[in-house]
């Protein structure tokens, strides 16, 4: 039980902290624990992952307010330097095209449903922006959660007994 409760707070760590890898301490600990069932680590750290998340998800939803350090630094106005006038040409091409991908998952909301599904579950699209996204486009709380807790669970399982199973093929 002990095990399972710290892979919970590794992976709720790593949701928030994208330096913190879920997927590492996840074979690393299967491959020295043999204890610890494969399922029950899978779905710890899909519980982890989506309580991180669902920070993010609320604050792109304007559900919860940032912290006024991290508003301020964010909204600020700054001066125009030339570095930043490049820096703002260079972005513009990606932040029109993150624009019209949140327009088109506002139309079509079952697009978004199965993008992030996707995302959970194979990781790419990146699991952090679609968390973003989906609270930007107001996808249901109850979506977001179900659809999360489902591909991480199928995720971190197989991960969770692939260290067995190469140790079964190796003998």
């Amino acid at each position: 039980m002990g095990w399972v409760l710290l892979t919970l707070g590794v992976a709720f760590g790593s949701a928030i902290v994208p330096l913190v890898n879920a997927e590492l301490f996840v074979i690393g600990l299967c491959a020295s624990q043999h204890s610890v069932h494969w399922l029950w680590l899978g779905g710890a750290v899909a519980v982890g992952q989506i309580a991180g998340k669902l920070l993010y998800y609320l604050a792109a939803r304007g559900s919860i307010r940032l912290p006024k350090v991290l508003h301020d630094r964010l909204h600020r106005e700054r001066p125009l330097t030339p570095r930043r006038v490049r820096w703002q040409l260079r972005t513009k091409v990606i932040r029109s095209k993150i624009e019209a991908l949140r327009e088109r998952c506002q139309r079509h909301p079952h697009w978004m449903t199965g993008t992030y599904g996707v995302s959970s579950l194979v990781g790419l699209p990146p699991f952090m922006a679609t968390s973003v996204l989906a609270g930007m486009v107001r996808m249901r709380l109850s979506t977001f959660v179900a659809a999360g807790l489902a591909g991480r669970w199928v995720r971190f399982s197989l991960l969770a007994a692939s260290p067995a199973l190469f140790a079964g093929w190796l003998h």
